[in-house]
């Protein structure tokens, strides 16, 4: 019995055909890797001109500005004129914006413990204790700590096929190459960063295990399935089970839950319009009708905010 179940909810509001999908707008903004790239130097350096990300970043000048032009778009930035300097405009980001904050602090937290150039990860500091290091993530609601194996996910399956389906899909395969190892984010972009690999991933978060459960539900063509489980076992998310055809989550796979936790729920306030986006994590000792996910400071217990942690680069040696 998989430690998350899957629960079908026959009248939960689906997105209608041909509508955007939130979650694929969420999936297609966020699972980019020169966008959350841009979203790290707003927050880490406050970053606001067109010439710093391009000195950061090393992406080409066309793409940058295609990106930022999303950002504005999507509502998470905007453009500030400049009276004076090269630059014709300052790119600040909207509350919509800073609420992307948890989601950034979820990824670093990742890169920090599973990935290869993790030590070249600022430290996370909370200002109101001092203490260094990731945070631990909790309910909102009932103040909890929260596992994975603390959730379920009910969903709407129709939900989800449209999410995979509708509009663009773009591979982060065809991003620009970042030169900066501390940005790059590429092994957690194969789990996140196109709209099939992340409705596998959140499945298989969810305790889906067999090829077969993975097409029921998405309605994926089984070439396109079989390529996305090879990406997510070659970067060691997944691990092929012990029955044919079966997959298991890695520790590497398991620790992705708090992102996609504040994935979703940064999506349900970009779309407050939505009536429901087919999917709900659910906390399994908590009355609340949706996990309302949070960050808890390891060292003084406190709720952590956007303004009482900062990053600090650590000394290179």
């Amino acid at each position: 019995m998989p430690t998350s179940v899957v629960k079908a909810v026959v009248d939960a509001a689906s997105t209608a055909a041909g509508s955007p999908s939130p979650i694929a707008q969420t999936i297609d903004l966020l699972g980019d890797r020169l966008t959350v790239s841009i979203l790290r130097e707003a927050f880490v350096d406050h970053v606001r001109r067109f010439s710093q990300w391009i000195d950061l970043t090393g992406a080409p000048p066309a793409v940058l500005t295609s990106r930022l032009n999303a950002l504005v778009e999507a509502g998470l930035m905007v453009r500030e004129p400049r009276s004076a300097g090269l630059d014709r405009h300052d790119y600040l980001l909207t509350d919509l914006g800073l609420a992307t904050w948890e989601f950034l602090v979820s990824v670093w937290s990742w890169q920090r413990e599973w990935s290869p150039e993790g030590s070249l990860q600022p430290d996370l500091v909370h200002l109101d204790c001092g203490h260094r290091g990731p945070p631990e993530l909790m309910c909102r609601h009932c103040s909890r700590t929260i596992k994975l194996r603390d959730t379920y996910l009910e969903m709407d399956p129709s939900s989800l096929v449209v999410a995979g389906r509708s509009g663009r899909r773009r591979s982060t395969r065809n991003t620009a190459e970042l030169p900066r190892a501390d940005l790059q984010f590429t092994e957690v972009m194969e789990a996140i960063g196109d709209r099939w690999s992340a409705l596998v991933t959140g499945l298989a978060l969810s305790g889906v295990s067999r090829f077969g459960e993975f097409q029921s539900i998405l309605k994926i063509s089984p070439t396109t399935l079989t390529e996305r489980l090879m990406r997510l076992t070659s970067v060691q998310m997944l691990t092929r089970g012990s029955g044919e055809r079966e997959y298991a989550l890695t520790p590497r796979g398991r620790a992705l839950f708090p992102i996609f936790a504040f994935q979703l729920a940064w999506t349900d306030l970009a779309h407050p319009n939505t009536d429901g986006l087919g999917l709900v994590v659910r906390h399994r000792d908590c009355d609340s009708p949706s996990l309302a996910p949070a960050f808890r400071c390891r060292g003084c217990d406190r709720v952590m905010t956007r303004t009482s942690l900062h990053f600090e680069a650590t000394p290179l040696t």
